[in-house]
């Protein structure tokens, strides 16, 4: 979702300093996580775990690639709506 934000969003062609910032720190965050393979969506999450800038950023990053999901990767769409109602 961090690489369509930037290419679509920001127009660039490979992920800028800012985006692969945002990227490793998700992915570390996902790494130290609790839940593990159980872990629900941020918005249903117990546990906030990422620092409010760095949130606002995925935000922000979610709230554009959310409606384009279904053009760009309508399975990966499908599944994420699926594990949201769980």
């Amino acid at each position: 979702m961090v690489d369509l934000y930037c290419r679509k969003k920001e127009g660039n062609k490979s992920l800028c300093p800012r985006c692969t910032a945002l990227l490793e720190y998700a992915n570390k965050r996902l790494d130290a996580c609790k839940f593990g393979e159980n872990k629900p969506s941020c918005r249903k999450c117990p546990i906030h775990c990422y620092k409010p800038d760095m949130r606002e950023q995925m935000r922000e990053v979610m709230r554009w690639v959310g409606p384009r999901m279904m053009v760009y990767s309508p399975l990966e769409a499908i599944a994420h709506l699926i594990n949201e109602s769980k």
